[in-house]
């Protein structure tokens, strides 16, 4: 049985990563604002899915396996920054209008791509992979 204080610690830093900024609070937030709840909802899947991915990633050892091969960790870490280069690009293309324009047009994505964006943003973030290798050494080593 984990004791009370460390759970407290864990819970804790768990509400900091989930509140602190960064690619998945952006997204979640964007696709709120701009597709409404049921869009936020279906991304909030995504990303929670990720972090799944990330849970049995720590149990079966696989994070220290990213940390122990420092290409393996890189490979992440430059598929991130690859993946966030592509978003910032779909932002920023030709004919597109300002980030902070208001528009009414804009085409709601489908559910599936909802998801799947929700699922990659949260896989592609290292910070998150640190997070629970951090937190659970025993099971990842």
């Amino acid at each position: 049985m984990i004791p009370f204080h460390e759970l407290l610690l864990f819970a804790l830093a768990a509400l900091v990563l989930g509140i602190s900024p960064g690619p998945n609070m952006i997204y979640l937030i964007s696709r709120s604002i701009t597709q409404g709840k049921q869009a936020g909802i279906i991304s909030l899947l995504g990303v929670i899915c990720g972090f799944l991915v990330h849970i049995v990633m720590v149990s079966f050892g696989l994070t220290a396996l990213l940390f122990a091969v420092p290409i393996a960790y890189d490979l992440l870490k430059i598929s991130g920054v690859i993946y966030l280069l592509y978003l910032a690009y779909q932002a920023i293309k030709p004919n597109g209008k300002s980030l902070f324009e208001t528009r009414e047009d804009l085409p709601h994505d489908k559910p599936g791509r909802l998801f799947i964006i929700g699922f990659l943003t949260n896989v592609l973030n290292p910070k998150v992979a640190v997070f629970y290798l951090s937190f659970f050494p025993s099971l990842s080593t």
